[in-house]
């Protein structure tokens, strides 16, 4: 009876210190984005939200905080990730070479053929590598989302080739290799924080911008003066999902493992939302007096800023280059 006794006491203890402890595990998370709730970050971030909600029957409630609510750009946002301040936020790579510098490999001018191209890339061996350096910095990178191709856009005049474009003064992130690539291509790069772009466009500070198709749809640029918007798909940018480490390791294993799952099926729901929807943006774009110059001379831009690929050769080895380059 006594020895049944100290068994049922010990069993007991096992079930409340271990078994309830991770069930009952329950959280409200803060999720970021620099960008707007229609925006497809926030679209997915939406989404995202929901499984984890209905997936863990409401423990865990994410709220979206969009527009820079929770930090005065990127950067800053980023930080608060590293620090615990805040649980997850989906951004471009403009800052994240500060933490991660691998992060950069992926910002090279026409590194990427084409969308079919980037998945492969992104949702291999090479993709997982680069989200895993983030640990060194006590950052979960779950997966890859998207922002898109970039394309440059300016209040002048028509930018065919990149002759048109020398000596624009164009605002960019601040990232190290764009700023070498624009620079080769005989521009003026200027990198600004996120929440200054609108306010230069308007008061003509900058000539122009660079950025996917969704970022200018939604941030009605041309209402600050961008009348041209030339398809130069020079750049592809990756948006990668990213969560406080602290907060990642304060959950139970199988809530690790249901986010890492759920935030890679939501990339390739975001992905497509985002492809889909360019060719109505870029006709609503032209319906608000946007010209959408089309027949934009890549190989010009391509053969212009070709120096940036030997600028940073010590950093980025060829063979890891053409490893992106030639994925099949």
């Amino acid at each position: 009876m006594k020895k049944a006794l100290v068994l049922g006491f010990a069993v007991a203890l096992i079930v409340f210190c271990i078994g309830p402890a991770q069930a009952q595990y329950k959280a409200t998370m803060r999720l970021a984005s620099a960008l707007p709730m229609d925006h497809p970050y926030m679209v997915g971030a939406q989404k995202f939200a929901d499984l984890i909600k209905e997936r863990t029957n409401g423990r865990i409630e994410i709220k979206l905080y969009p527009s820079n609510q929770l930090g005065k750009g990127e950067r800053e946002m980023t930080e608060g990730i590293q620090q615990g301040a805040i649980d997850l936020l989906v951004t471009s790579t403009g800052p994240l070479g500060g933490f991660s510098p691998s992060i950069n490999i992926l910002d090279f001018p026409f590194l990427f053929r084409d969308f079919n191209h980037v998945d492969l890339v992104m949702d291999g061996p090479i993709g997982r590598k680069l989200l895993d350096d983030f640990e060194k910095v006590n950052i979960k990178a779950l997966s890859f989302w998207e922002n898109g191709f970039r394309h440059l856009t300016n209040s002048k005049l028509e930018v065919k080739k990149v002759a048109d474009a020398k000596g624009l003064k164009i605002r960019t992130m601040e990232n190290k290799v764009h700023l070498s690539a624009w620079k080769d291509a005989g521009l003026n790069p200027t990198p600004m924080a996120w929440g200054e772009v609108y306010t230069a466009l308007q008061q003509k500070v900058i000539d122009g911008q660079e950025n996917p198709i969704a970022v200018f749809y939604s941030s009605k640029f041309w209402d600050a003066g961008q009348k041209y918007f030339s398809l130069t798909a020079h750049v592809y940018s990756p948006s990668p999902f990213l969560m406080s480490k602290k907060t990642y390791d304060s959950m139970p294993k199988e809530d690790q493992e249901l986010f890492v799952k759920t935030s890679y099926e939501t990339g390739k729901f975001q992905r497509k939302i985002n492809r889909d929807a360019e060719e109505a943006k870029l006709k609503e774009m032209a319906a608000k007096g946007v010209a959408i110059v089309r027949d934009v001379d890549r190989e010009s831009f391509k053969k212009a800023m070709a120096p940036t690929y030997e600028a940073f050769s010590s950093q980025f080895p060829k063979a890891d280059i053409e490893a992106i380059m030639n994925a099949k």
